[in-house]
């Protein structure tokens, strides 16, 4: 994959931890940013949690268990606070059958490969199949939303920051490699969550990182997310099959219900795509701009408390997904997470690209960086 050149300036502040020191950090706190023991996994391994805040008083949460984002405090235009994201209070919760991806780093290689498998250097690799016929989401077992990172936090002239870093190791869920990742949350004083990826590996590996948190800028655990409205900076998107999987064609969203390119209530015309294979919105969009620039993707309102959710991202694409398929499962709070009553928006590579030539290419080589950068921008109207 093509290395990101970057001209920001504050960029060598974000990445503190070498990666070659990776294997040897221990979970530590800054004196500004908290951290407390978020409990155990199943088998035994300790998790920590790190909380950030800004002089707005909004607040993020993030767990060592898969770099996962928590809690998202954003205030609404009366300034009233309201924790934004799906989730769950424990570990348990997150080890169990009602988590879907809440909040997490996402990958080795995030959504979907064509029936888990791709060839690289004259080798064919086996994924696990894990959705229908396909791999989805790196894996089943050590993907990066179950492995516990290690962690780092400080304070920067931009605000609170935690770098977790994790090295997953050659032949890890089927791919090849030995990959060192490195995920910097950082919580600005404009009220930006600002998520960095790098990773560097020793053999030519696919590699798609994203955050797969749930958004209802109502608060977590309101009933629906159809009300909310949704602008996508993105002409294109990319068709499907039967199974989510591309078929390869660019094509215009000009005339379909995908054509978010002007402010629209996500439930107006989402009954169109309701009996399709996505059962809702679970579509892949070509994002326009440059990509390699950090640049508009998503923008979402909620009408009645005037949240706004602004994305940003150096990803040519991003995944719109409805929550079609949460099940009432309970969340923070006893509250349900009943179906369509959150949205993610998965700043990414295109689905399945590592086995489409035409698609930007996923393959990080030897002696390449991969960046990728996404922010979450919180205000309201």
């Amino acid at each position: 994959m093509k290395s990101v050149l970057w001209n920001l300036s504050t960029v060598a502040a974000l990445f503190v931890a070498p990666l070659g020191m990776i294997a040897m950090t221990n979970t530590v706190s800054a004196a500004d940013v908290s951290v407390r023991p978020f409990g155990k996994t199943a088998d035994g391994a300790a998790v920590e949690e790190f909380t950030l805040k800004n002089k707005a008083g909004v607040i993020a949460k993030i767990i060592t268990r898969g770099a996962t984002l928590t809690e998202m405090h954003v205030p609404d235009r009366a300034g009233k606070l309201a924790d934004v994201v799906l989730g769950f209070e424990d570990v348990a919760g997150y080890e169990s059958d009602r988590n879907q991806f809440f909040g997490c780093t996402t990958g080795r290689v995030c959504n979907r490969i064509a029936k888990g498998k791709f060839s690289l250097g004259g080798k064919e690799y086996a994924l696990a199949v894990n959705n229908g016929p396909n791999h989805l989401h790196g894996g089943v077992k050590r993907n990066l939303d179950k492995v516990i990172w290690s962690a780092s936090a400080s304070q920067t002239t931009d605000g609170q920051q935690v770098v977790f870093s994790y090295t997953s190791p050659d032949g890890e869920e089927g791919y090849p490699g030995e990959l060192r990742v490195k995920v910097t949350y950082l919580l600005t004083e404009k009220s930006e969550l600002r998520i960095d990826y790098e990773a560097t590996t020793n053999k030519a590996t696919p590699v798609n990182l994203t955050n797969h948190s749930y958004f209802n800028l109502a608060g977590a655990g309101a009933p629906t997310v159809l009300d909310h409205e949704l602008l996508i900076n993105a002409d294109k998107f990319t068709p499907t099959e039967e199974t989510l999987i591309p078929t390869g064609e660019i094509a215009k969203v000009e005339g379909t219900p995908l054509d978010f390119r002007k402010s629209t209530v996500i439930g107006a015309r989402i009954d169109q795509v309701d009996q399709t294979a996505a059962t809702g919105y679970d579509h892949n969009y070509v994002l326009n701009g440059t990509s390699g620039e950090l640049r508009l993707a998503a923008k979402v309102k909620e009408p009645k408390s005037g949240r706004v959710l602004s994305v940003l991202t150096t990803e040519p694409g991003v995944q719109l997904y409805t929550g079609n398929f949460l099940h009432d499962q309970a969340g923070k709070g006893g509250k349900k997470y009943p179906r369509r009553s959150a949205l993610c928006l998965e700043t990414q590579h295109y689905p399945n690209s590592v086995n489409i030539p035409s698609f930007p290419s996923t393959i990080l080589e030897p002696g390449k960086t991969y960046r990728h950068t996404c922010v979450f921008g919180f205000s309201a109207e």
